[in-house]
């Protein structure tokens, strides 16, 4: 079984794939094929759990490679706790996709938070409605995470250092 760790980034994905990696029976890996197209993009090995902030604007391709198959999490974060760290962030990566991408160029009036809320709440969008019709599905909050893992742990009968995996939750990993 794959699992996804859908999220918006700056969300603790980092985090959850380094305690994953405490997990014998399971591959982990965070972005592991951002650079790739076609069928390879989604190409992930079997038993592996891959979190990538960039899947939840390939969810249509998403569905038709893994549908009801997988394991879904929807990894979520303080939303004002999410967009400083996004804001923190307005001139590179994901934000600056989204800012010269998407709303090709904004305007001069927008304010880095208000860009930062809006890529937000369109992923969480595009997440919710994805999860919709999904089976195997577990919310993910980053202010619970040892008690979310603990519980993701049991949901995906892992089999590992479960400590080890929840020690990794005290560490800031990809910090802005």
């Amino acid at each position: 079984m794959n699992i996804f760790i859908l999220n918006t980034g700056r969300c603790g994905s980092t985090s959850f794939i380094k305690a994953c990696q405490h997990i014998a029976n399971y591959t982990a890996a965070h972005e592991s094929r951002v650079t790739t197209l076609g069928q390879e993009r989604l190409a992930y090995p079997d038993q592996h759990i891959e979190a990538d902030n960039r899947l939840s604007w390939l969810l249509g391709r998403l569905d038709l490679a893994y549908g009801d198959q997988a394991f879904y999490v929807h990894l979520v974060r303080a939303v004002e706790d999410t967009t400083a760290s996004f804001s923190r962030r307005a001139d590179f990566g994901i934000m600056k996709a989204y800012r010269e991408g998407i709303l090709m160029g904004g305007q001069e009036v927008q304010a880095t938070n208000t860009v930062a809320r809006d890529y937000i709440d369109t992923v969480e969008s595009n997440i919710e409605l994805f999860l919709r019709d999904k089976t195997r599905t577990m919310s993910f909050q980053l202010e619970t995470a040892k008690a979310d893992f603990s519980m993701f742990w049991d949901r995906i009968a892992a089999e590992g250092n479960l400590e080890q995996a929840l020690a990794e939750w005290d560490i800031i990993h990809n910090a802005s």
